[in-house]
């Protein structure tokens, strides 16, 4: 979502960079740029003013740091300045009653029965007791909708198909909870194509029939200033304790995150990443910010790698990196592991720089990887186990055997050397997938450690090197003497 304007806003510090110093006519200029990227992603126009001012005073009022450059210095100011834009840290849902309950609305089309699921999958993943809870009694199919995502994520949900008084329906599902220890009730409201008088009446009956603990907005992100002007309607109806935003995952311009707290006041609690319904994050501010700025967002990364990835697996995985025998099944689980984390690209893009990797993979053929599968699995059980088999032959046959021209077979095979090095060599993509900690300090160029450092020298490169320069220097020598 936020592509273009981290593009825009890596060119204003990428000329930031070739200045020796902040002055007030390089500052300037910068903060002209990055208000018409702000203005371009569909920021407020008073939101985006008040930002620009406030990096603006702090910059010129920045002292000179010998150890930074201009441009790393505005990067730091932008960051912080986003952070407490976006909400300076992350909100969690405030749930004191037993049952709790959280009330879901929105327009129509907003992702909102679908969120109500995710939000629910995640409440049980965290160990509570959930009951969703059809409120939407005007949508041909909502309430099967709803009923066809509680099977699928084993969440029981309440219905009345006879009756058209949600808020009855709503205190009869409390009312069931607290019979069955249920912990979270999710109420999901009826939406409409526009807000009118009747949905804001019947949402504030519900209100008052169950006083829930979260009102919770479902705002579609992609509709930019127009979500920020729905939330603002919403909010002096029904008091909004926080907002929801879908779509995140699209290509649309974000100006609705950027603006959406400042305007209501309200934070930001969670945002839909895909289709999934185990695509809904928590939303972290920080993490945010570090994304939009290119600085990555390793974190998340480290945390989805941890729900996704075997332990068993990686605990096996980190002994055979020690003993240095990475073979061809372990790259075929890494290949698998890899597609379960969205594959490259996505990886990348949650790293320091790499969304400009990322963007030299998008040509890539999502074929690719279901090929390099057959390859490998068209080799001998011995091939697989002892990669240093492999000669010309050998890729011969597997090539008629998966069916794939032997280019492709060597292609892979290069691809597998380069990947036992990044797996070797103390790189995040061995750490990650191995579980093991990542390193704090990441070496230049390497993307957020994902290739790790520099190949460590065996013992006789070590020996033929002194030896070079044992002759070199006896050279020097010589031609020193030959001179007087």
């Amino acid at each position: 979502m936020f592509e273009s304007l981290s593009d825009k806003l890596h060119d204003v510090f990428r000329k930031l960079r070739g200045q020796s110093t902040l002055t007030e006519g390089n500052i300037a200029d910068a903060m002209r740029e990055i208000r018409l990227a702000l203005l371009d992603a569909d920021v407020n126009l008073q939101i985006a003013t008040e930002f620009i001012e406030a990096v603006r005073s702090e910059c010129i009022g920045q002292d000179v740091v010998r150890s930074v450059t201009p441009g790393q210095q505005v990067v730091k100011i932008v960051h912080d300045k986003l952070v407490e834009l976006l909400g300076g840290g992350a909100s969690e849902l405030n749930l004191v009653s037993h049952p709790s309950v959280i009330m879901v609305a929105g327009l129509h089309g907003s992702g909102k029965t679908t969120t109500s699921g995710k939000l629910a999958l995640k409440l049980r993943r965290d160990g509570k007791k959930v009951l969703l809870v059809a409120g939407d009694v005007y949508r041909p199919a909502a309430i099967d909708q709803l009923e066809i995502i509680g099977r699928e994520i084993n969440v029981p949900v309440h219905a009345e198909r006879t009756s058209v008084n949600v808020a009855a329906i709503a205190m009869n599902a409390v009312e069931q909870a607290a019979r069955q220890n249920v912990d979270v009730v999710i109420i999901d409201t009826a939406g409409r194509l526009q807000i009118d008088e009747s949905m804001v009446q019947e949402l504030v009956r519900i209100r008052q029939a169950v006083h829930p603990d979260e009102v919770l907005l479902v705002a579609d992100a992609a509709l930019g200033q127009e979500a920020v002007s729905v939330a603002e309607h919403f909010h002096k109806a029904l008091d909004l304790t926080g907002f929801i935003l879908t779509k995140l995952d699209g290509d649309a311009r974000g100006g609705a995150a950027l603006s959406i707290r400042k305007v209501t006041g309200c934070p930001v609690k969670f945002i839909g990443m895909g289709e999934k319904l185990d695509a809904l994050e928590v939303f972290y501010p920080e993490r945010m910010a570090g994304r939009i700025l290119g600085m990555g967002d390793v974190v998340s990364l480290v945390e989805k790698a941890a729900a996704e990835i075997d332990e068993a697996e990686a605990k096996k995985l980190q002994e055979k990196l020690r003993k240095n025998q990475f073979d061809y099944d372990d790259f075929l689980s890494q290949l698998r592991q890899i597609s379960k984390l969205g594959g490259m690209e996505s990886i990348l893009k949650f790293l320091p720089g790499g969304r400009q990797l990322s963007g030299m993979l998008s040509g890539v053929d999502p074929k690719h990887f279901a090929r390099m599968e057959a390859v490998i699995l068209s080799m001998t059980k011995a091939e697989r186990a002892n990669p240093d088999l492999m000669d010309f032959s050998r890729k011969k046959r597997i090539a008629r055997g998966a069916g794939v021209p032997v280019e492709l077979v060597s292609n892979l095979v290069k691809q597998f050397e380069t990947m036992r090095k990044m797996m070797k060599h103390n790189g995040m993509l061995g750490r990650l997938m191995s579980g093991a900690p990542l390193p704090e300090n990441a070496a230049p160029g390497t993307f957020g450690g994902l290739l790790g450092g520099p190949a460590p020298i065996s013992k006789k490169e070590q020996e033929h090197k002194k030896r070079l320069a044992k002759l070199a220097k006896k050279e020097r020598a010589k031609q020193r003497r030959r001179r007087k």
